[in-house]
């Protein structure tokens, strides 16, 4: 009798991921004989033993830190997730590994109904570290100018204390891809003054816990639309799921 088929989670301290609730669902609701598990190992040099032990294996997630290490034992990359930089998604073949990145069309899709007659708009993008590289690619793929926000001044950023009135009198969607009000710190968010926000301005944060942080409480408080990131997360799972299958 064949085996399960498997997929996963490969990432380091991940006991708290949404993931494998979802897609065990999935398998459920849909009747598909499939398993997602956990694979929480302390470097990616363990990953070929991991898929070379585990036959049942046919594709799996990548979470930090080895989004970018993942890249090195790829076979194929996507043009999407080299533009950005890093897999967040494997599918195993006949002849190797083959990487994508679906965090590009969960962002997408989640942001294009959020702007829908607000365009043109400029962007504000709050962070410099991974998470803001697939909002930079839809972003400039969508012709929406933007610039980025950082903690320390770097080339072509600015600083959070140069983010004033004016600025966001300019940039009406802002998108927080920092990791400050993510649970279990929810009283932390971006050093940007909410006192200037306005119902014309358009929040989003790519944290999903807690489902309201204290950047959108902000943004809903001056009458701005406000959007978390758990549905980015449930399409970019199944952009995922799709690519397994294909």
């Amino acid at each position: 009798m064949r085996n399960k088929l498997l997929y996963g989670l490969v990432g380091k301290n991940i006991s708290h991921s949404f993931s494998p609730k979802y897609f065990k669902q999935k398998f459920l609701k849909e009747k598909i004989a499939a398993d997602y598990i956990l694979f929480d190992i302390d470097s990616s040099e363990k990953l070929p033993e991991i898929i070379s032990s585990t036959p049942d294996l046919r594709g799996f997630n990548v979470t930090i830190p080895y989004k970018k290490e993942i890249m090195n034992l790829l076979q194929q990359v996507s043009k999407e997730a080299k533009a950005v930089g890093s897999v967040n998604t494997v599918k195993i073949t006949d002849s190797g590994l083959s990487g994508y990145n679906t965090d590009v069309v969960g962002f997408r899709n989640s942001l294009l109904p959020l702007i829908k007659g607000s365009l043109p708009l400029k962007a504000l993008i709050l962070g410099t570290g991974g998470a803001a590289e697939a909002v930079k690619f839809v972003l400039n793929e969508q012709s929406i100018h933007f610039q980025q926000v950082s903690r320390g001044k770097l080339e072509n950023t600015l600083t959070y204390s140069e983010v004033t009135q004016s600025v966001l009198q300019g940039f009406r969607l802002i998108i927080n891809t920092t990791p400050l009000g993510m649970f279990p710190n929810v009283n932390q968010a971006p050093a940007i003054p909410f006192e200037y926000l306005t119902q014309h301005h358009i929040l989003y944060d790519l944290i999903y816990n807690p489902k309201e942080t204290l950047f959108l409480k902000e943004g809903r408080r001056a009458g701005a639309k406000v959007k978390n990131g758990l549905e980015m997360l449930y399409l970019q799972a199944e952009a995922s799921w799709k690519i397994w299958q294909e």
